[in-house]
């Protein structure tokens, strides 16, 4: 028998709501998607050329050739950037569309509840990344000194809290701004999270890492910061427990985050072995790109999905037009509907872009691996596949979660990011062998 608020919610959807989502829906064209999408996506893209071009510089300093751990957890550390600032821009956006932001004390207790949460999550999760690429490292590379093992920590940890405090704000801030100058926060928020994420994630790495390093004399540095960090975690705990939405990811918005950065070391294990190969130099520089782009473009079409659930149906009941759990691909890509408009833009943004990323990658002669007409061709085709692939992944992921009557925003983007830097690793390597093959 349906509960008394399942039966609100059905007569909300049936007699208010429908009149409006038909309205926004109709004005969500593809070319209204395109226009909202591209310049956030551009600059979220320059962003990430700019961490590749980080990246190229920062693997020759002395803790990263000290501590090749590091290239394990980069990955990690920068697809918790997603796991977390996406999933918040994602359950933001929703509460946005859905009118949950417009009591100006709900929103306070909404962002404030939300940002203890990315508070506490990034603080756990990036000590675990930390120990789970010092295990991997162990495994393929031998044994690592406890010092080390503290630094890594201790640097994990401390990148993740900064970086996740800093994106966290920025996020607030685009998404009720967003919403006051009438654009459609699901396309805006998570490109403008990730051009800044992938390019602040490596510089508080490669600064907080190399400080520690600097000061190995000084021993109770790192272990002092990690307690500080660890003890603070009640305080965030507290907060995030006010609201209902933020008490419901504190139950079920760990195991995602962290299957992912599981995923997402796996992708940084391949590139520990890719980048310390002399055959592979220039690797590094691509690497924050190929993945950045797949998240970042996955990410937006996961929010607006989950935008569109929350706006059509309850959780446990898929739409009409969305009855298939497992829908094919032309159902994704070719029919009518806000769903597959975006998906087709998003595609079809993919060569342009990655276009542009190359040759502003050629023109600034970074990494010390030549922009040559075969490997261009490789390395589209293998971005077209990996952005497919993942958009693919995100109508069936989204609809299980629905299905499941699990909130997709806190459920999906972590799977799919992780599985988008999983796959840009293993691609760009993929696209570096054929490279030695056709050209030697």
């Amino acid at each position: 028998m349906e509960s008394m608020k399942t039966r609100k919610r059905r007569r909300e959807i049936g007699d208010k709501d429908r009149p409006e989502r038909g309205q926004e829906e109709a004005g969500e064209t593809s070319w209204t998607v395109g226009s909202q999408v591209t310049l956030p996506y551009l600059m979220a893209g320059i962003g990430m050329v700019l961490a590749g071009f980080e990246l190229d510089i920062i693997q020759h300093w002395p803790v990263f050739k000290a501590m090749s751990e590091i290239f394990i957890l980069a990955p990690a550390l920068v697809g918790l950037k997603g796991n977390l600032e996406m999933t918040l821009a994602s359950r933001l956006s929703t509460a946005a569309n859905t009118g949950k932001l417009d009591s100006a004390a709900d929103c306070w207790l909404l962002v404030t509840s939300n940002l203890a949460v990315i508070q506490l999550q990034a603080t756990v999760v990036g000590f675990i990344a930390a120990v789970v690429a010092i295990t991997l490292g162990s495994i393929s590379g031998g044994n690592i000194e406890l010092s080390r093992a503290i630094l890594l920590c201790a640097s994990s940890t401390s990148t993740a809290f900064i970086a996740s405090l800093i994106l966290s704000l920025v996020m607030v801030a685009v998404i009720l701004g967003s919403r006051k100058v009438g654009v459609n926060p699901d396309n805006v928020a998570t490109p403008i999270a990730a051009s800044l994420g992938d390019l602040v994630t490596l510089s508080l790495l490669a600064a907080i890492s190399s400080t520690l390093y600097r000061y190995t004399d000084i021993t109770y540095l790192a272990p002092a910061l990690c307690v500080l960090l660890i003890m603070v975690t009640p305080v965030w705990l507290l907060i995030a427990r006010r609201n209902s939405s933020s008490r419901e990811v504190l139950q079920s918005g760990w195991q995602p985050v962290l299957v992912a950065m599981l995923i997402s070391s796996c992708g940084g294990l391949i590139l520990d072995k890719m980048i310390t190969d002399p055959r592979f130099q220039g690797m590094a520089v691509f690497t924050p790109v190929i993945n950045g782009v797949g998240g970042n473009l996955v990410a937006i079409q996961a929010s607006r999905i989950s935008t569109y659930l929350h706006q059509s149906s309850i959780p446990g009941e898929l739409p009409q037009g969305m009855k298939d759990l497992c829908p094919t691909v032309c159902q994704i890509f070719l029919r009518s509907g806000p769903n597959s408009n975006s998906a087709r833009v998003l595609l079809f943004l993919v060569v342009p872009g990655h276009l542009l990323f190359l040759f502003t990658i050629h023109v600034a002669r970074a990494g010390h691996a030549s922009i040559t007409h075969m490997f261009t061709i490789f390395y589209l085709i293998a971005s077209l596949v990996q952005v497919f692939l993942l958009l693919c992944g995100a109508e069936l992921l989204v609809r299980l979660a629905w299905k499941l009557r699990l909130d997709p925003d806190n459920f999906s983007i972590p799977y799919l990011t992780a599985f988008g830097d999983l796959l840009g690793i293993g691609f760009l390597a993929i696209c570096f062998y054929a490279k030695l093959m056709t050209e030697g």
